[in-house]
């Protein structure tokens, strides 16, 4: 409670600040100050928009991943990750490429869209992550695709425990002929 009290000393100041400013302005020129409040209002009101719709906005601009036959271009996101979506079985799946994976890490919930009964499988390895140790469940996946690309008996784990995202490790893209960076993107190669 003692850390809130600068916050709301500091937003009463600030709300008296702007209450003074408002008050004064009126007084002497009400239809322009009016009009000036509501276009620094919209203006606002805009920039908070656009801020909370960054993501989408970006997805729909900077589409996250370009196909030109055997050329995949992944760009950066903004939490310095690079995400591909693949195609599992007819299926779209998200996956952040993850150099150190060593292999397709399905989480279960992608692994239950793709066809597979996660709830059935045998969890007999393990592997490390950066939250600790987990079990998993070694699968094949029948068909992955990418564009034109296409890889059959594909194989992967689906991790036990809930991941944010599946990962694509170094198994798959070991499938590529080149795997490097040009600045921000990621390019993929076969």
């Amino acid at each position: 409670m003692s850390d809130q009290i600068p916050r709301v000393a500091y937003l009463v100041l600030l709300l008296i600040a702007i209450s003074g400013y408002m008050l004064v302005e009126f007084r002497t020129r009400p239809g322009k100050s009016l009009r000036q409040m509501l276009a620094w209002g919209l203006i606002f009101l805009g920039l908070v928009a656009g801020f909370g719709l960054w993501e989408d906005i970006r997805r729909n601009v900077a589409p996250p991943q370009r196909i030109e036959g055997n050329r995949i271009e992944l760009p950066m996101g903004n939490d310095g990750h690079f995400r591909i979506e693949l195609r599992l079985n007819d299926t779209p799946v998200r996956f952040m490429v993850d150099t150190g994976a060593s292999e397709i890490a399905l989480r279960r919930r992608d692994a239950e869209r793709i066809g597979l009964a996660p709830g059935s499988l045998d969890y007999v390895n393990m592997a490390s992550t950066a939250n600790g140790t987990v079990y998993t469940a070694p699968v094949r996946i029948d068909e992955v695709r990418i564009g034109d690309i296409v890889d059959g008996d594909v194989p992967a784990s689906v991790v036990e425990g809930d991941l944010d995202v599946s990962l694509l490790g170094m198994t798959y893209l070991r499938r590529f002929a080149r795997v490097s960076f040009e600045g921000e993107t990621m390019v993929l190669e076969r």
